[in-house]
């Protein structure tokens, strides 16, 4: 069963301390994202962001994670079409992550049509969700003052 919340994951390579962000492009909406998913059952938010990250990327090995501070109220209504947790619930959290590939590879699930590795800048203008632009934003300057 569905969790009552919300996880948000940005894929990220360092090369030369260069930093590009992996933004995918929805299959069911036209529109550009970060990896987002519900949790399942009594999963913990990183361990359905590893989850999530697993099946919409294929990456599973060597991805370090980075829990964000930016944590966001999502309507029910936007997220799942209903009031999936009764009528009590009309918000629920959006958990944030950076995640950190080795490498470029992604192999893309059916819920993307495509994905693409951008700069910060170039990111956050095809980003459709304020709450997206808002962790992007957060990780870029965390990864920021990491690598100065």
């Amino acid at each position: 069963m569905r969790a009552p919340y919300q996880v948000l994951v940005f894929p990220y390579v360092i090369k030369n301390d260069l930093i590009e962000f992996a933004i995918f492009h929805r299959n069911d909406f036209n529109y550009w994202q970060g990896i987002a998913g519900g949790g399942e059952g009594e999963e913990t938010p990183i361990e359905a962001a590893k989850r999530e990250l697993f099946e919409e990327t294929g990456a599973l090995d060597n991805i370090s994670f980075k829990p964000l501070d930016s944590i966001f109220s999502l309507s029910v209504e936007d997220v799942v079409g209903e009031f999936l947790w009764g009528e009590h619930i009309y918000v629920i959290k959006e958990y944030c992550f950076g995640a950190q590939f080795l490498t470029k590879d992604i192999t893309l699930s059916n819920e993307h049509l495509e994905y693409k590795w951008l700069s910060f800048e170039e990111a956050v203008k095809e980003l459709k969700w304020d709450s997206n632009k808002t962790a992007l934003w957060e990780l870029n300057k965390r990864l920021l003052k990491q690598i100065s």
